[in-house]
């Protein structure tokens, strides 16, 4: 087995990604694990300017750390009518006052925009970089629209106020009410990650 780290202590994250990748991983012989396994690791400043950036950055530090060839990826809430905002400051987005402010914030400033103006994205830059300094990125995009109230429990960050467009007439679920399966197989997460996959098969295959 090729050890493969993902640049996160988020276990959630870890388990999340083995099962995105289940079916390369088996055919590379690769065992992702995550940073939890290499307490020594350094925090990265993540001070690029894109989501790609940001995922290099991440990779890269964890490939560093711990001789191995690194995952990671950066992803956010771009929403059209405030011009990609939040975007790569999703996260920190009420100035660190976590998911619940992130998401109360981005509802007042849309408040009065109608419902034909809340079109939004998932976006998702997965990298690959190996220990000799290789690296690779791609992008994944999953549209949607701002819903007026969060919805669902599944979720976490924005994903109680994130409709997929890609659903069925009528399905008016945010992603906070789509199960684990059913989010792994469309997310910007899984766009990104499976774009990937050529770039593993063609650095990691044994």
């Amino acid at each position: 087995m090729t050890k493969v780290v993902l640049a996160t202590r988020n276990a959630h994250k870890v388990e999340e990604l083995r099962e995105i990748l289940a079916d390369v991983s088996a055919d590379l012989g690769l065992e992702i694990v995550g940073l939890g396994d290499f307490p020594h690791a350094p925090d990265v400043v993540e001070d690029g300017v894109t989501f790609e950036q940001n995922a290099i950055l991440k990779a890269a530090s964890a490939a560093n750390a711990t001789g191995l060839p690194a995952l990671a990826d950066d992803s956010g809430l771009t929403v059209d009518v405030l011009g990609g905002a939040p975007g790569i400051f999703s996260a920190r987005w009420s100035g660190g006052g976590g998911d619940r402010a992130n998401l109360e914030l981005l509802l007042a400033q849309l408040g009065d925009v109608r419902d034909e103006h809340r079109a939004a994205a998932f976006v998702c830059a997965a990298a690959l970089v190996l220990p000799d300094g290789r690296a690779a990125a791609e992008v994944g995009r999953f549209p949607g629209a701002v819903a007026r109230e969060p919805r669902g429990t599944q979720g976490f960050g924005y994903d109680p106020v994130f409709v997929p467009s890609d659903q069925p007439a009528g399905d008016e679920r945010t992603l906070a009410e789509y199960d684990a399966q059913e989010k792994n197989h469309v997310s910007h997460r899984a766009l990104a990650f499976r774009a990937l996959v050529p770039h593993l098969k063609e650095h990691l295959r044994p």
